[in-house]
Protein backbone atom coordinates (compact mmCIF):
# COMPACT_ATOMS: atom_id res chain seq x y z
CA UNK A 1 0.00 0.00 0.00
CA UNK A 2 2.98 2.45 0.97
CA UNK A 3 4.14 2.02 -2.66
CA UNK A 4 1.17 3.44 -4.22
CA UNK A 5 1.39 5.81 -2.42
CA UNK A 6 4.94 6.74 -3.44
CA UNK A 7 4.11 5.93 -6.74
CA UNK A 8 1.38 8.21 -6.67
CA UNK A 9 3.62 10.69 -4.78
CA UNK A 10 6.29 10.36 -7.81
CA UNK A 11 3.63 11.02 -10.55
CA UNK A 12 1.94 13.76 -9.11
CA UNK A 13 5.42 15.68 -9.37
CA UNK A 14 6.62 14.68 -12.94
CA UNK A 15 2.86 16.40 -13.65
CA UNK A 16 3.30 19.09 -11.36
CA UNK A 17 7.53 19.90 -13.40
CA UNK A 18 5.41 19.22 -16.84
CA UNK A 19 2.61 21.41 -16.11
CA UNK A 20 5.23 24.16 -15.04
CA UNK A 21 7.44 23.31 -17.90
CA UNK A 22 3.65 23.92 -20.00
CA UNK A 23 3.40 27.42 -17.99
CA UNK A 24 6.69 29.40 -19.29
CA UNK A 25 4.92 29.39 -22.66
CA UNK A 26 2.17 31.47 -21.18
CA UNK A 27 4.27 35.00 -21.44
CA UNK A 28 4.85 34.42 -24.97
CA UNK A 29 1.45 33.29 -25.63
CA UNK A 30 -0.02 36.51 -24.54
CA UNK A 31 2.20 38.96 -25.23
CA UNK A 32 0.35 40.85 -27.34
CA UNK A 33 -3.14 40.86 -24.79
CA UNK A 34 -2.25 41.94 -21.18
CA UNK A 35 -6.12 40.86 -20.01
CA UNK A 36 -5.13 36.98 -21.27
CA UNK A 37 -1.85 37.49 -19.30
CA UNK A 38 -3.87 38.18 -16.25
CA UNK A 39 -6.65 35.56 -16.52
CA UNK A 40 -3.98 32.58 -17.58
CA UNK A 41 -1.54 33.77 -14.86
CA UNK A 42 -4.87 33.13 -12.50
CA UNK A 43 -5.87 29.94 -13.67
CA UNK A 44 -1.96 28.81 -13.67
CA UNK A 45 -2.21 30.08 -10.22
CA UNK A 46 -5.16 27.79 -9.15
CA UNK A 47 -3.76 24.84 -10.95
CA UNK A 48 -0.36 25.25 -9.44
CA UNK A 49 -1.94 25.18 -5.87
CA UNK A 50 -4.43 22.32 -6.67
CA UNK A 51 -1.46 19.59 -7.87
CA UNK A 52 1.23 21.08 -4.99
CA UNK A 53 -1.63 20.28 -2.62
CA UNK A 54 -2.07 16.82 -3.87
CA UNK A 55 1.54 16.44 -3.54
CA UNK A 56 1.35 17.59 -0.42
CA UNK A 57 -1.40 15.31 0.51
CA UNK A 58 0.17 12.07 -0.75
CA UNK A 59 3.43 12.94 1.04
CA UNK A 60 1.97 13.35 4.49
CA UNK A 61 -0.22 10.14 3.97
CA UNK A 62 3.28 8.73 2.95
CA UNK A 63 4.67 9.91 6.15
CA UNK A 64 2.04 8.75 8.00
CA UNK A 65 1.96 5.59 6.86
CA UNK A 66 5.80 4.68 6.51
CA UNK A 67 7.69 4.37 8.27
CA UNK A 68 10.31 7.14 7.59
CA UNK A 69 10.40 9.38 10.26
CA UNK A 70 10.93 13.35 9.79
CA UNK A 71 14.19 13.18 8.57
CA UNK A 72 15.53 16.21 7.38
CA UNK A 73 15.40 15.18 3.51
CA UNK A 74 11.03 15.29 4.53
CA UNK A 75 11.79 18.87 6.20
CA UNK A 76 13.74 20.54 3.35
CA UNK A 77 10.67 18.76 1.14
CA UNK A 78 7.75 20.43 3.32
CA UNK A 79 10.02 23.82 3.09
CA UNK A 80 10.13 24.09 -0.85
CA UNK A 81 6.69 23.41 -0.90
CA UNK A 82 6.13 25.91 1.45
CA UNK A 83 8.54 28.30 -0.74
CA UNK A 84 6.94 27.65 -3.85
CA UNK A 85 3.49 28.15 -2.30
CA UNK A 86 4.74 31.26 -1.19
CA UNK A 87 6.81 32.62 -4.18
CA UNK A 88 3.14 31.77 -6.46
CA UNK A 89 1.02 33.47 -4.32
CA UNK A 90 3.13 36.58 -4.30
CA UNK A 91 4.19 36.83 -8.23
CA UNK A 92 -0.24 36.23 -9.27
CA UNK A 93 -1.00 39.32 -6.12
CA UNK A 94 1.57 40.94 -8.18
CA UNK A 95 0.32 40.38 -10.89
CA UNK A 96 -3.24 40.86 -10.25
CA UNK A 97 -2.85 44.37 -9.23
CA UNK A 98 -0.45 45.41 -11.87
CA UNK A 99 -1.49 47.94 -14.31
CA UNK A 100 -1.08 45.27 -17.34
CA UNK A 101 -2.12 48.19 -19.96
CA UNK A 102 1.50 50.05 -19.48
CA UNK A 103 3.68 48.16 -22.23
CA UNK A 104 6.31 48.18 -20.27
CA UNK A 105 4.65 47.23 -16.78
CA UNK A 106 3.15 44.10 -18.95
CA UNK A 107 7.23 43.44 -19.87
CA UNK A 108 8.65 43.35 -17.17
CA UNK A 109 5.88 40.82 -15.29
CA UNK A 110 6.27 38.49 -18.45
CA UNK A 111 9.86 38.62 -18.35
CA UNK A 112 9.57 38.40 -14.55
CA UNK A 113 6.78 35.35 -14.75
CA UNK A 114 9.70 33.58 -16.60
CA UNK A 115 12.60 33.98 -14.53
CA UNK A 116 10.25 33.32 -11.22
CA UNK A 117 8.84 29.88 -13.17
CA UNK A 118 12.33 28.54 -14.33
CA UNK A 119 13.49 29.03 -10.14
CA UNK A 120 10.35 27.02 -9.16
CA UNK A 121 11.33 24.58 -11.49
CA UNK A 122 14.65 24.00 -10.43
CA UNK A 123 13.75 23.88 -6.47
CA UNK A 124 11.78 21.00 -7.74
CA UNK A 125 14.41 19.46 -10.11
CA UNK A 126 16.62 19.88 -7.14
CA UNK A 127 14.12 18.56 -4.56
CA UNK A 128 13.99 15.21 -7.35
CA UNK A 129 17.41 14.73 -7.43
CA UNK A 130 18.25 14.84 -3.67
CA UNK A 131 16.14 12.12 -3.24
CA UNK A 132 17.05 10.00 -5.85
CA UNK A 133 20.27 10.55 -4.31
CA UNK A 134 19.15 10.09 -0.73
CA UNK A 135 17.55 6.80 -2.67
CA UNK A 136 20.62 5.17 -3.96
CA UNK A 137 22.58 5.75 -1.48
CA UNK A 138 24.82 8.65 -2.47
CA UNK A 139 23.67 11.07 0.06
CA UNK A 140 22.40 10.17 3.74
CA UNK A 141 19.78 12.70 5.40
CA UNK A 142 18.09 10.30 7.74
Amino acid sequence: MIEQVILTHSILIKVFLGFMAAGLFIPFVTAKNPKGFKKASFIYTMVFQAIASMIAFTGLVALAMGTFGLSLSVIIMIVIWGLLMYIEIKKYKLIKVANLENPQTHTLLRSAFLKISAVQIMLVIMMVVLKVMEVKGVISLS
